[in-house]
């Protein structure tokens, strides 16, 4: 009997992918706080996260099983996000607190699904070695 990672792991590797390329994203925007006209990014986890949900459910199917298949989680687009303070006279969008504030939130979230891969793999272990580990 065969483990299908796919369904033992569901859209939690998608998961960790997005939430690592949000990371990348707020990161540049804290990097760039004092940068004049830099434009605050962002992702829509939930819109990402379907993308990958619909590609798992077979949508973007491959209809060769030697094509490469498409992750939409490593291709999730980031969007210019709406500032929320008045223009400081410089052009630049990024409020530093709502950046700091959605990277330590995100990072929390990429814990938790670590997480709860990491109980996912452990259960694995002990139903191939049988329980003794």
């Amino acid at each position: 009997m065969a483990i299908s990672f796919e369904k033992a792991f569901g859209l939690h590797p998608d998961a960790l992918l997005i939430r690592d390329k949000r990371s990348q994203v707020l990161a540049e925007n804290i990097a760039n706080a004092d940068t004049p006209g830099y434009k605050a990014k962002d992702m829509d986890f939930q819109t990402a996260l379907a993308g990958a949900q619909s590609r798992q459910s077979g949508s973007l199917g491959r209809t060769d099983p030697k094509h490469f298949e498409i992750s939409t989680a490593r291709h999730a687009d980031s969007q210019y996000r709406i500032p929320n303070q008045p223009d400081t006279g410089d052009g630049n969008t990024v409020d530093i607190h709502e950046e700091r504030n959605a990277f330590t939130r995100n990072s929390m979230e990429y814990q938790t699904t670590l997480n709860f891969l990491n109980s996912r793999i452990s259960g694995l272990k002990k139903a191939i070695g049988g329980g003794t580990q």
